[in-house]
């Protein structure tokens, strides 16, 4: 098991077969997908079927999301981290999206901020990135906050998935928590 980061309270490590109910209790969940398209997931099949389709990621593209695991309990939190997009979006391709999704019973604890940091350092320190992108639907006042709270610019509106979306930015040095 690859651990990519740990913070304080968190380890972020490869997502692994043994995260499906996890997965599943995040991604069942119709507050957890309120700004994802509106569609949980059904069974916990395809909470397995999204672990292999990310360790593919990592085998392909050398990264994906991770798992977020406290280290008080051991339990599993959600996941978080970056994902090299290789489809266009926003006229964009080949960029590293920073995101982060907690099963809702750990919302509010500050995971979302202290997990988008840790994968900013290590985009910038270990993937030697020149910057990295944040995508939030313009209601999403939480997800806009943390990636602000981090560093994130607003750069620009646009349109995905039928949905007005902020693209956001961050450079290399300006990759500090601004408190």
């Amino acid at each position: 098991m690859k651990i990519f980061a740990e913070t304080e309270r968190l380890i972020l490590r490869e997502l692994l077969p043994i995260d499906a109910e996890g997965m599943f209790e995040l991604d069942s969940d119709p507050d957890v997908h309120l700004y994802l398209g509106n569609n949980p997931i059904k069974s916990i099949e395809q909470s397995k079927s999204d672990i292999e389709f990310i360790r593919e990621q990592y085998k392909r593209l050398g990264i994906g999301r991770w798992a977020v695991i406290e280290k008080e309990t051991g339990d599993f939190v959600g996941w978080s981290g970056l994902k090299l997009i290789t489809k266009l979006t926003n006229n964009h391709v080949n960029y590293y999206d920073l995101g982060y999704r907690f099963i809702k019973r750990f919302w509010g604890k500050g995971y979302a901020t202290e997990t988008a940091q840790a994968s900013i350092d290590y985009g910038f320190n270990e993937l030697n990135l020149d910057y990295i992108i944040g995508i939030a639907d313009v209601d999403n006042l939480g997800s806009i906050h943390v990636l602000e709270k981090v560093g994130l610019k607003k750069i620009e509106l646009f349109d995905y998935t039928g949905k007005l979306h902020h693209w956001m930015r961050i450079e290399k040095q300006t990759s500090q928590i601004q408190l």
